[in-house]
């Protein structure tokens, strides 16, 4: 109990940090008073701008926390992260598909679409390599990860250099691959919500097996749990919750390799406590980095994603360094 108190005092203050950190910094006060109806121009940007967007922040580190803790069960690889696996690079080869080619279609109604469809196929991608040259362990599935990461990322430069227009600014698509938070309306943001709770309940529905699971597929099979379709509905699951973090976040890197580890340090291995955690943690970390993106260089902002490539390159390393030495 007290461990929950903890992660729920540090979310709150992640959230308060985040509104108030900008441009131009706000008191709390200040938000107070504009969540009660001031009606000055300053509380009315900053409940009509600045609220929906550190809001849509909190929910797509939630997901992105989600995927990271599902993707480290479903191959039992502390180092497994949508990043790392190409989850994210091919929900991001959907998501420029989706803005960049004329569907005849609104881009955001296929873009969570073609994300997932992505996300999906470039996590079996990596599966099916890591098979093929005989390993599935940490070191192979890293190694499959990064040769199709690089290889939708090359894929995707190239069709932004060949289909970006005048319609279409390339500052705009390179902006959001380098990661940040769309603005939404309230409405954007209920959907935003819908779908993020959505999520965390058939997340929650997966813990059972990606506990058996941890005990290997043998045993797993011993009592009861049918791995091949579990792992296949687990996966869809995730490329799920991938593809509407990067719909609403575009490519923020690391949050899910850093939530799960912090969230196994403070709860343990158990999944049912570990991916409401997870979701916490990631919660606090992407709305913290967000609030200093948009405080630490203004009047411009630094994308997402490097302030998060910044804080887990090191985080990543030392990971992988005590594993290698196992």
């Amino acid at each position: 109990m007290r461990t929950f108190t903890l992660i729920t005092l540090w979310l709150l203050a992640a959230l308060v940090f985040a509104v108030c950190a900008g441009h131009v910094w706000a008191t709390p006060i200040q938000v107070a008073r504009a969540a009660a109806g001031d009606p000055s121009l300053q509380a009315r940007l900053l409940f009509e701008w600045r609220v929906p967007r550190v809001l849509a922040a909190g929910l797509v580190g939630a997901l992105l926390g989600l995927s990271g803790a599902i993707f480290q069960g479903i191959f039992r690889n502390p180092l497994a992260e949508p990043y790392l696996l190409g989850s994210s690079g091919g929900a991001s080869i959907g998501a420029a598909i989706a803005l960049l080619v004329p569907l005849g279609v609104p881009s955001f109604s296929v873009l969570a679409v073609l994300s997932f469809l992505g996300a999906w196929g470039a996590t079996w991608s990596v599966v099916a390599v890591a098979r093929l040259a005989g390993t599935v362990d940490a070191v192979g599935l890293l190694l499959a990860g990064v040769a199709i990461g690089q290889t939708l990322i090359a894929v995707r430069s190239l069709m932004m250099l060949a289909l970006s227009d005048d319609t279409m600014n390339l500052q705009v698509i390179l902006s959001w691959t380098l990661g940040g938070i769309q603005t939404p309306s309230w409405g954007g943001l209920a959907l935003l919500a819908v779908l993020t709770a959505i999520a965390i309940a058939a997340v929650l529905a997966l813990s059972r097996g990606l506990d058996l699971l941890g005990l290997g597929e043998e045993q797993a099979r011993a009592f009861g749990l049918p791995v091949s379709r579990f792992l296949n509905r687990a996966v869809l699951i995730a490329a799920a919750v991938v593809a509407i973090a990067v719909a609403w976040g575009g490519l923020v890197m690391f949050v899910g390799l850093i939530a799960p580890h912090i969230a196994r340090w403070q709860v343990g291995p158990r999944h049912r406590q570990l991916l409401p955690v997870s979701a916490a943690i990631g919660a606090a970390i992407v709305l913290v980095c967000d609030g200093l993106a948009r405080a630490l260089l203004p009047p411009a902002e630094i994308p997402l994603g490097l302030i998060t490539s910044i804080a887990g390159g090191p985080f990543f390393i030392v990971l992988l360094a005590r594993r290698l030495r196992t």
